[in-house]
């Protein structure tokens, strides 16, 4: 196919498409006219370009459309595939379930140097990708027929070479499987009939307490992806082989729950729960504990607010690490308050720490006067009889500012606003 010159404009974008209808089509969309029509339009407003649609003949208007809708719906989410053009998308993609790009790349360390990986849910194919960087082979599975067609296309645009795509029911496809798979991958689907969005274990699909038994039979391990909404002392007793679990969030957003299992479960409350939160440099901040830690902890309470206030992130709060997380020098303000204090600066805290300037005793007096001295707050309650809106509306704070203030429960009952500056990390 003969070269075409950088299109600025879309009259000049209509001449190509003129001169080389056959190429514009959705049968062939690697084709530079489709590129240059998605390059120039991405930030369009979609229903006025399919209205213009007679103004760009050659060009399946419909299908480029769809195609700059799902890049839209991942360009936070996985930027480094936003940033390939040459990769298609099914029609009708739903991004929120994909992993996003940080945690795909986490995952890798998961499947290191296994011999043959099989993704019994594929979807998108973003995790079958990533994890193929660390195996020397990976099997895709995926019942529909678009998403299979898309995912050859992105594996051999991307260079993954080592991935094999099957369409099909996992569940009848597992019998003919071939035996060197060591390691299950599986992301049950999260939603139920009529688009229900469902998070109990056994109503995602497929079920992966009925399929368990036979996976592990046939390969020493399987990871899951779940819901971050899932309970995880609830899943544990439905995966009673899990030997490891890692709740992973991004820019402090819980984002998923990994189980790893195998087929000898560790000692009872032993097995490690690992926090991971990816930040928005690129960091991570990780803390581990066990179940039966967090239960033995004794998780001190202090006596007063000190010189720091600590916020765990959303990963230690997920997994409920109330108590093991006092273990790194901390106090607890109140038992179920779930903020911590100390004299010193505990510099690698994983989650928000905060300079305190004012510890207040919450009082309908205060409650009325305490916009004159703080315009502007970010307003956070934890164990507090009043919402953040409630509490902004009766004190009339604006929302915004350097300032934080928690409202909050001391050890001995007391309702207290803390004046906080968050102390960022260097």
């Amino acid at each position: 196919m003969q070269s075409l010159p950088p299109c600025s404009d879309k009259k000049r974008f209509s001449l190509y498409i003129i001169n080389y209808p056959e190429v514009a089509t959705k049968g062939n969309l690697f084709s530079l006219p489709m590129k240059h029509f998605i390059g120039e339009h991405a930030e369009d407003d979609l229903n006025r370009l399919l209205l213009s649609a007679s103004r760009y003949p050659g060009i399946d208007v419909p299908y480029a459309v769809g195609q700059i809708a799902c890049r839209r719906q991942i360009r936070d989410k996985l930027p480094s595939w936003y940033a390939n053009d040459a990769l298609v998308f099914p029609a009708g993609l739903a991004a929120e379930q994909c992993s996003p790009e940080q945690t795909a790349v986490y995952k890798q360390r998961l499947v290191k140097g296994a011999a043959h990986v099989c993704d019994l849910t594929g979807g998108l194919g973003i995790d079958s990708f990533f994890l193929s960087r660390e195996a020397r082979r990976l099997t895709y599975i995926e019942r529909q027929k678009d998403y299979c067609e898309a995912a050859r296309r992105n594996f051999a645009s991307l260079g993954a070479e080592n991935i094999d795509v099957c369409e099909g029911d996992a569940r009848v496809l597992l019998p003919d499987l071939p035996d060197s798979i060591d390691v299950f991958y599986i992301d049950p689907a999260r939603r139920g009939g009529a688009g229900k969005r469902v998070f109990a274990l056994r109503e995602c699909e497929p079920d992966l307490t009925a399929l368990l038994p036979e996976l592990l039979r046939r390969a020493p391990r399987v990871i899951a992806r779940l819901s971050p909404m899932a309970d995880l002392r609830q899943t544990l007793s439905l995966l009673p082989g899990t030997t490891q679990v890692h709740v992973l969030s991004v820019r402090n957003e819980c984002k998923e729950l990994l189980f790893v299992i195998g087929r000898e479960a560790p000692a009872a409350g032993s097995l490690p729960i690992h926090c991971v939160h990816l930040t928005r440099e690129g960091k991570e901040e990780t803390f581990t504990f066990s179940l039966q830690e967090e239960k033995d902890c004794p998780a001190p309470l202090a006596d007063a607010v000190k010189t720091w206030l600590y916020e765990p992130n959303s990963s230690i709060l997920k997994a409920g690490a109330f108590r093991s997380i006092t273990r790194l020098g901390i106090c607890k303000l109140h038992t179920h308050s779930h903020l911590y204090t100390s004299g010193q600066l505990l510099e690698d805290f994983p989650g928000r720490r905060f300079a305190v300037e004012e510890v207040l005793p919450f009082s309908s007096k205060l409650r009325k006067n305490l916009h004159t001295s703080i315009p502007r707050a970010h307003i956070s309650v934890r164990n507090f009889p009043l919402t953040a809106d409630e509490l902004r509306k009766r004190t009339r704070i604006a929302d915004g500012g350097d300032r934080y203030l928690f409202a909050t429960t001391l050890h001995d009952g007391t309702k207290t606003l803390l004046v906080c500056r968050k102390h960022d990390k260097p």
